[in-house]
């Protein structure tokens, strides 16, 4: 035990040290618990836990220890005369002065206190002063713990939360301080938070947003700032704080306001929209002119911010800016959405020319600044915006987004070669360590991502397409979809992360299919394809049979045989087995996807999509007829394909279902595609020819109308 020479004394703290010294030897000579006690009464009136210095505090401790404060606490007795409560006050004063040392702060006799201040807080107490002071430090006591690295994990595995919650619903003492501590661990943990008392924290939002709306004074601006902390990443539209906070919000926005009052409340309104969208604005006049007003007001204040260029300006409202953006997005949505938007056409086309001009000033931020700060965060929000609205609309400022191309090529192009030697490196150091196939690095800047539906509209034209050859996006395109695919394979992903890996996959299909329709001399002239044409040819098998990427499936598919007709000439088309497993695996994808089948009265029998195409047939349909084109136009360019379609009883399958259906049954547009193919087939090999005249081919093209197949067969 040290003495009390091993205190240095402050000005003005001589006599509290002395005090102090004299009731810790009052403690340590006590030779029962009733003289510990009063002992230890002394030594909570001499000082209060907030006036010592830390070495003083520690000598509280190293005297008294957690042994006495813990039989304090369990205590179920009370001295005669005093509140019922009264060694647990006194327990957890002493507490409250050990947590102000951050290394008994976390300390496991502190930690397994906690449920013991899930009590104190959450109870239903009468407030009288003694109750108060436990309340006041057991909210000491979790301010410390919170502070410290692994306190906010802590607490909230041993129930915290939820009682801060209680806490604060209750409105009994000291909820301030209960709110307090709930934005300390959103902030520290907010999945955790959410994962383990979300029906608690929806009952404080739904608290918060009731006091939201009432509030008339300055409350209401400062509850902007808090409100976000409790709205969690997906918010249920049919939630009970909804209508409050937007009638708050409206209230807000609708009035003059100086821009320390308004852009918190932006802030918020962009929170809800990523949380649920714009279903958080109810529809109607009311709601159709706020939501017109947010998004101008987004749109204001990004073209004031970005037109200036002043860079320290932008630096500081990039949280602002960043939540704009957000508004600017959700309203794109809005005007491109064909049923229950929120806007009138009239709204619409007004909306679309703000935004247009918003569009502007972010392509002149990014043009002036863009190259300067390649590794800040907000030239990626700007970007994403930008592809946001690319993706929707691109015969407006066509100008200055084909003079911003290059710049876009170069950064998604950085960013995509920092995730691959990000990913190579992890992988080295899991081999390293023994451990095996790494798993995919979370890399946020995937700007290419973002970029790919614009692109896809992009290659479509002609200006834009000749940009982007010139500046090598074919290249890093291919290099993506690899990349990207050898992700899909492995199914390293979570199920969301999976699914935009897909959606990007199918839309880099719909870019390639672009080049090829119009620039086929860049498909033989740049080597880059022929490693994408091995990768489909060995993809398309393996992918087929997973029925749920059927829309993936028909890109693969589509692409393959168009970029077969390109690279005929390819060695890895030539009978390799690769190349005829793709086709036998593009004969099984066309030929399952019409089917023969029994009508209500169960006699006649019509041609109608098969049912495992159904529901992604809206999305498969135009792929499956240019799938039909591309492989008919293979067949003369492959000897050894008529083979592959006899031996897969396509053709046999085919004939025999015209026979079996009603022709009226069977579209026009149905019965060319299939013509197509077995006019190829009839030309090109004799015994796919025979096949048909067995089965009747002269009587069904003249019955369906194919007159070049008729010809064809005449002619033999």
């Amino acid at each position: 035990m040290a003495s009390s020479a091993g205190i240095v004394p402050e000005d003005g703290e001589s006599s509290k040290n002395a005090t102090l010294e004299r009731c810790l030897n009052v403690f340590r000579d006590a030779s029962n618990d009733s003289e510990q006690f009063a002992a230890l009464l002394l030594v909570t009136k001499a000082v209060k836990a907030g006036e010592i210095n830390s070495k003083a505090r520690r000598r509280i401790f190293d005297a008294i220890g957690f042994t006495f404060p813990n039989r304090l606490l369990t205590s179920k007795d009370a001295p005669e005369g005093c509140p019922q409560h009264t060694f647990q006050a006194l327990g957890l004063t002493l507490l409250a002065c050990f947590c102000t040392d951050p290394d008994l702060a976390r300390h496991p006799q502190i930690l397994n206190k906690v449920p013991i201040f899930n009590d104190v807080i959450s109870s239903d107490s009468p407030e009288d002063a003694s109750c108060n002071s436990m309340i006041d430090d057991t909210y000491q006591c979790l301010r410390a713990i919170v502070t410290t690295p692994k306190g906010p994990r802590e607490l909230v595995n041993r129930g915290t939360l939820t009682a801060l919650c209680v806490a604060y619903v209750n409105h009994g003492y000291g909820y301030e301080q209960a709110l307090q501590l709930l934005l300390g661990l959103l902030t520290a943990v907010e999945a955790k938070c959410w994962q383990r008392a979300t029906l608690d924290l929806m009952t404080v939002l739904n608290k918060l947003s009731m006091e939201f709306q009432k509030a008339e004074d300055m409350t209401k601006f400062q509850m902007c700032e808090v409100l976000p902390r409790f709205v969690p990443p997906i918010l249920p539209p049919t939630s009970e704080c909804l209508q409050p906070l937007y009638r708050g919000l409206s209230s807000i926005l609708t009035s003059k306001l100086s821009p320390s009052q308004r852009d918190p409340a932006l802030k918020l309104a962009a929170c809800l929209s990523q949380a649920c969208g714009s279903r958080w604005i109810p529809a109607g006049s009311a709601g159709s002119k706020f939501f017109a007003l947010l998004a101008n007001l987004a749109c204001v204040e990004v073209r004031m911010t970005l037109e200036e260029l002043d860079l320290s300006q932008v630096d500081k409202k990039q949280e602002l800016m960043a939540a704009c953006y957000v508004l600017m997005e959700l309203a794109i949505a809005e005007c491109t959405r064909e049923k229950g938007s929120l806007l009138q056409n009239t709204q619409k086309v007004q909306l679309v020319m703000i935004l247009e001009e918003a569009f502007r000033a972010v392509i002149h931020y990014l043009r002036q600044v863009g190259q300067k700060k390649l590794e800040d965060p907000f030239i990626f929000a700007s970007v994403r915006i930008l592809a946001a609205w690319l993706a929707e609309e691109t015969s407006s400022l066509k100008q200055e987004i084909c003079e911003l191309l290059p710049f876009l090529i170069r950064y998604a192009k950085m960013q995509f070669d920092e995730e691959r030697r990000s990913r190579s490196g992890l992988q080295h150091d899991m081999d390293q360590a023994g451990q095996g196939t790494a798993q995919e690095p979370i890399w946020r800047g995937d700007a290419l991502r973002f970029l790919l539906p614009g692109l896809s509209h992009l290659t479509a034209e002609d200006r834009p397409r000749e940009i982007l050859i010139s500046e090598g996006a074919p290249i890093l395109l291919c290099q993506y979809f690899l990349h990207r695919w050898e992700t899909f394979v492995l199914n390293s992903e979570t199920v969301s992360a999976s699914k935009a890996v897909e959606s990007s996959l199918q839309t880099s299909c719909e870019i390639f299919l672009n080049f090829v329709v119009t620039a086929p001399d860049l498909i033989s002239r740049e080597d880059c394809f022929a490693a994408l044409m091995d990768t489909l040819l060995k993809s398309l098998p393996l992918l087929l049979p997973q029925r749920e990427h059927l829309s993936l499936t028909a890109n693969v598919t589509t692409l393959g045989l168009m970029m077969a007709k390109r690279l005929f000439a390819y060695p890895g088309l030539q009978g390799t087995p690769e190349a005829e497993g793709f086709f036998v695996a593009a004969i099984r994808f066309l030929a399952d996807a019409y089917v023969a089948q029994k009508g209500p009265d169960g006699e006649v029998v019509t041609l109608g999509v098969a049912p495992t195409y159904k529901a992604a047939w809206p999305v498969v349909r135009e792929l499956w007829f240019l799938s039909m084109q591309a492989f008919a136009s293979c067949v003369p360019l492959f000897l050894w394909l008529p083979q592959d379609v006899l031996r897969s009883g396509w053709l046999q399958e085919l004939l025999a279902t015209l026979g079996r259906v009603v022709p009226k049954s069977v579209e026009m547009e149905v019965v060319r595609a299939y013509q197509g193919i077995l006019v190829e087939l009839a030309r090109a090999s004799q015994p796919c020819l025979e096949m048909i005249q067995q089965h009747q081919g002269l009587e069904l093209a003249s019955l369906y109308g194919m007159a070049a197949l008729e010809q064809c067969l005449s002619e033999q």
